[in-house]
């Protein structure tokens, strides 16, 4: 379907857009307030990584389900759904009064994503056709991606006049605007299906996904390591009760038949390892720019616009790009791009200039701009319009699972190193020192940053040596993350460049599979 009035058209894009930007936002605001959640709440860094992947989990463990619910009861009624739900989990989030709250928080509102982020893209692909749905989808992708780098700097102003809940804040009015232009412009049916929801499907799916992304995080988690690996566990039982299931059901969630199809499961890995790698960056960067280069919230939260602006600016290349090369070429130049900004963050030291991290964000930018619109538009282009929910869940999920995964293990490494090299310093000490160092002080010092700063505040006599022990064992820590992302990144750019088909193969299968809409 397409809209004879191109201002009609121009008017449900931005709408939709708008409508994606309250998830894009909420995946990245925590992160730049995660230093001073850490101080006055007293988190440890297992804590401060729970509260980052609380959105993604919930987000994440959704979007196949409401993606599918969509398709069958309505994509409008389900967008306006998550967007109202959106509102009062970010207000409780912003005023959470502990850590098991703003958890409990971040988790509902990322399952109001789950219900409003699949739709904004499977009505993209129902609206839009041809050359125009390339460009929608590639400006979905790149303002999307922009609104998550952009977000962190808007919250680092606000935290630095207000509190920390006030960066939760930032999305309540962008989903009251998107809310009320949704109501009044996007159309009541959009190519929807009458078929039943697969309903233990998305059960299953909802379990398996979230029993990953938890696991994930258990596993790094100091006396929980069998606790994440049982999750672990658990996920691949899912995830195998869940194929077998989707081959015997009549209406199935997952096509697996479709999640064959190169374009789609190449498309569908390589886009969960270049949204995870920026979400993961950010995660790393944020910390290291508040606690070892001493940035203010908003000062770390500016320094990572690079990555905003170069996405937004090249979201138009991309999709010329993808005409003329197709989705293999684009998107190996991203991931080689992603490689790079990852090796410059091998530069960040304590007392290091912005110049590394300015070049280092607009290098990620740049990847995830161009690998980020022919991994949308190839899982789009592989799905019928009347199953357009498993295409856009499936673009969602690799965001939002990607996320999940990439922060859930870069933390786990960070968490794990920073603690090793904190023990390491510990046990260095002369004897007559390491004899008054407690039990709980030196939990305390291995917990996370923020608990070095409370030492230091407790002890100011050595405030400058807990300070400096910290920001060493940080860098440490952040260096082991970096590796395990560049290592991601790889295996990324290996499967695009052998696994996903050249131009020619591309245009054939996409005609071939566009029969069957």
């Amino acid at each position: 379907m397409s809209f004879a009035a191109p201002q009609r058209g121009g008017m449900i894009l931005a709408t939709l857009i708008l409508g994606a930007a309250v998830a894009n936002l909420n995946l990245s605001v925590a992160n730049v307030a995660l230093p001073t959640i850490g101080r006055d709440l007293g988190a440890s860094q297992t804590a401060l990584n729970l509260i980052a992947v609380g959105f993604t989990l919930g987000l994440a463990a959704s979007v196949l389900y409401l993606g599918a619910v969509a398709d069958r009861y309505g994509r409008r009624k389900m967008l306006l759904l998550g967007l109202a739900l959106s509102i009062p989990a970010a207000a409780l989030a912003a005023w959470a009064p502990n850590i098991e709250i703003l958890a409990l928080a971040r988790l509902i509102g990322g399952v109001a994503a789950g219900m409003a982020y699949p739709t904004t893209l499977s009505m993209i692909s129902a609206i839009f056709s041809g050359k125009g749905k390339t460009k929608a989808i590639a400006l979905w992708s790149g303002v999307g991606g922009g609104a998550s780098a952009l977000g962190p700097a808007v919250a680092g102003y606000l935290i630095e006049d207000y509190w920390w809940g006030s960066a939760f804040i930032i999305t309540i009015p962008v989903a009251v605007v998107a809310l009320i232009l949704a109501l009044v412009v996007l159309p009541r049916r959009t190519g929807e299906e009458d078929a039943p929801v697969d309903h233990l499907g998305g059960v299953l799916s909802v379990l398996a996904i979230g029993s990953l992304t938890l696991g994930l995080h258990f596993v790094a988690v100091p006396g929980e390591l069998w606790f994440g690996l049982m999750l672990l566990a658990g996920a691949g039982i899912g995830f195998a009760v869940f194929a077998f299931w989707e081959r015997r059901a009549s209406n199935p969630l997952f096509d697996l038949m479709i999640a064959k199809r190169p374009t789609f499961w190449v498309a569908a890995l390589a886009g969960m390892i270049v949204f995870g790698s920026l979400v993961g960056s950010m995660f790393i960067g944020q910390q290291y720019l508040q606690n070892v280069l001493a940035y203010s919230p908003f000062e770390a939260g500016i320094a990572i616009l690079p990555a905003a602006i170069v996405m937004i600016l090249v979201s138009p290349i991309a999709a010329r790009m993808i005409d003329r090369r197709g989705g293999r070429v684009t998107m190996a130049i991203g991931f080689v791009a992603v490689l790079l900004g990852f090796l410059a963050m091998f530069a960040w030291r304590e007392g290091a200039s912005y110049m590394p991290v300015g070049i280092a964000y607009g290098l990620i930018g740049l990847g995830v701009g161009f690998a980020g619109a022919p991994a949308s538009r190839s899982l789009m282009a592989s799905v019928p319009v009347r199953r357009a929910g498993m295409g856009s869940g499936m673009t969602d999920l690799q965001r939002d699972l990607g996320a999940a995964v990439m922060q859930s293990l870069l933390g786990a490494f960070l968490t794990v190193r920073y603690a090793g090299e904190i023990s390491g310093k510990l046990a260095n000490l002369p004897a007559a020192e390491r004899s008054q160092v407690t039990e709980q002080t030196a939990a305390t010092l291995q917990n996370s940053f923020g608990g070095a700063v409370v030492l230091a505040e407790q002890y100011p006599k050595y405030a400058s040596q807990i300070i400096a022990a910290a920001r060493d064992a940080f860098i440490t820590g952040s260096a082991a993350a970096i590796i395990a992302a560049y290592v991601a990144v790889t295996i990324g750019l290996i499967l695009v460049v052998l696994a996903f088909p050249r131009k020619a193969r591309e245009e054939a299968l996409e005609a071939e599979y566009a029969l069957e809409q």
